[in-house]
């Protein structure tokens, strides 16, 4: 049986313009007949462009694409803190790890091959052997406080308590640490972070204690991220993204900043510009703002952008799959071309003369694209709103609109080609949500961005999760901002 497809499609109708087009020659269409007959044409070539895209099949690979699964992106300047294998592992641990060294040496009493007695005689080397295990212990402190009364005014005194001990009972920084790296970093339910910290260590905490610690630590990294907030204000780039997130039954919006070391996660009940503003950082950004081209990023001229390069290759191969248009297959080709010519510099920028030449072959490919696609209809006298239109002709217009946001990574060595560094910080998100479902309240919602953001800025810099979490209890989180990123940032000359 045969098939029908884009290429079969447009040669009929070729061919029907061709013998209308001899017929209107010959004088035999009629001046009203051939106006109706170039607007059903036209209204052809839409449809079917409309048609092959909802025929065709929307996969991981042109559509949606995970940035886990796509080319790796290294047409940005990397700071002096990566080395583009990920951060060197910090080997700062906790006060609360101990390790007991065990030492045992097998003496040799006879030799094995003739039976003789070898006991006073001295080695002539050593083979060693290592086991590790891990043996949980918990450190029951017991502080007793004297009371003592007066022989004078039979007053009483007690004894001061250390400050790290208001109350009849506590549990120390070790376990709160583990607690919340539990719920936070692996996501675990609050019953199964009690059972296990039950199972390993005896002790019973309950499901409100537990909470208490992340209200605790969300509470410490207030300072962290106020001065988080101003660093990223001082960046040259930063990635944004957002996605939704379930809070009480309701869909809310996780808004992500970040410039691959430091990231900064809030909450808000809505997606667009109202979100923006209350959050406060992009209206102050006067840097390159790197986003998925949605509409709410570009009512802020103060700052630059920049469009992910990884969902316009992601859309031109849809373009290319569903219609076969010559114009998408070449600016994929050229966008390809740039991000691997980048990939491969040192300088991570193209020469002058080069992104002169990438950008007559772009604009060359779009004036070719235009004529290539169905021309649209015009919209009625009288009928409001946008005209409808199809994938191919939006992706056409937003191309021709935003060139220098779609360039710009050519030119500035501190932009990266995609946004997959604000979609990889916020993929954990999207785990916590398979896992859990939702946030029973707003409130600990909130806490568990911040304190993600400040775990995943402290992974970037190679602390392990219960390192980073003593330090933000004992009030030192803010410091280390200061201490890893004194240097100021570079800026283009």
């Amino acid at each position: 049986m045969a098939t029908v497809n884009g290429t079969s499609l447009r040669e009929e109708l070729d061919d029907a313009k061709a013998r209308i087009a001899e017929l209107r020659k010959d004088g035999k269409v009629s001046e009203e007949v051939d106006a109706v007959i170039r607007v059903l044409f036209t209204l052809l070539g839409v449809m079917i462009t409309v048609l092959m895209e909802r025929a065709t099949r929307k996969t991981s690979r042109n559509s949606g694409l995970p940035p886990s699964q796509t080319e790796s992106d290294e047409t940005a300047r990397r700071g002096g803190r990566d080395s583009g294998k990920g951060a060197k592992p910090n080997l700062q641990t906790g006060d609360n790890l101990r390790k007991a060294v065990v030492e045992k040496t097998v003496a040799v009493e006879a030799c094995d091959a003739c039976g003789a007695d070898l006991s006073g005689v001295g080695p002539v080397g050593r083979e060693r052997r290592v086991l590790h295990d891990i043996v949980f212990e918990v450190v029951e402190r017991r502080v007793d406080a004297e009371v003592k009364e007066c022989p004078g005014c039979r007053a009483r005194t007690r004894g001061r308590f250390p400050d790290d001990m208001p109350g009849p009972l506590q549990y120390g920084a070790g376990l709160q640490a583990f607690v919340v790296n539990l719920l936070v970093a692996h996501m675990l339910s609050l019953r199964r972070a009690v059972a296990l910290v039950h199972a390993i260590s005896g002790l019973r905490l309950s499901e409100a204690t537990c909470l208490g610690y992340v209200r605790r630590l969300d509470d410490a990294l207030m300072s962290w991220e106020e001065a988080a907030v101003a660093h990223l204000l001082e960046r040259p780039a930063l990635h944004a993204d957002e996605t939704g997130f379930r809070v009480d039954g309701r869909t809310e919006w996780l808004h992500v900043l970040t410039d691959g070391f430091l990231t900064l996660k809030f909450l808000h009940r809505k997606r667009g510009r109202e979100a923006i503003d209350e959050i406060g950082i992009i209206p102050r950004y006067a840097g390159v703002l790197i986003h998925d081209c949605w509409a709410s990023y570009f009512a802020y001229d103060r700052c630059r952008h920049q469009l992910c390069g990884a969902h316009l290759l992601r859309e031109l191969a849809f373009v290319i799959e569903s219609n076969g248009f010559r114009w998408a297959r070449l600016l994929k080709g050229l966008l390809r071309e740039a991000c691997h010519r980048i990939n491969k510099s040192d300088a991570k920028v193209l020469t002058e003369a080069e992104c002169r030449s990438m950008r007559k072959r772009y604009r060359t490919i779009l004036t070719q694209g235009g004529k290539e696609l169905p021309d649209i209809p015009p919209r009625p006298k009288g009928k409001r709103g946008r005209t409808a239109k199809s994938d191919a002709h939006n992706l056409h217009e937003r191309l021709v609109k935003h060139e220098e946001s779609v360039l710009r990574f050519m030119s500035d060595p501190h932009v990266s080609f995609t946004n997959n560094a604000g979609e990889r910080k916020i993929r954990m998100a999207k785990v916590k949500m398979k896992v859990s479902g939702c946030f029973r309240t707003r409130h600990h919602a909130e806490a568990w961005c911040r304190i993600s953001s400040y775990l995943s800025s402290m992974a970037a810099l190679g602390y392990n999760p219960l390192v980073a979490i003593q330090i933000a209890l004992a009030g030192k989180a803010a410091d280390m901002i200061k201490l890893h990123y004194a240097e100021p940032a570079p800026k283009k000359g």
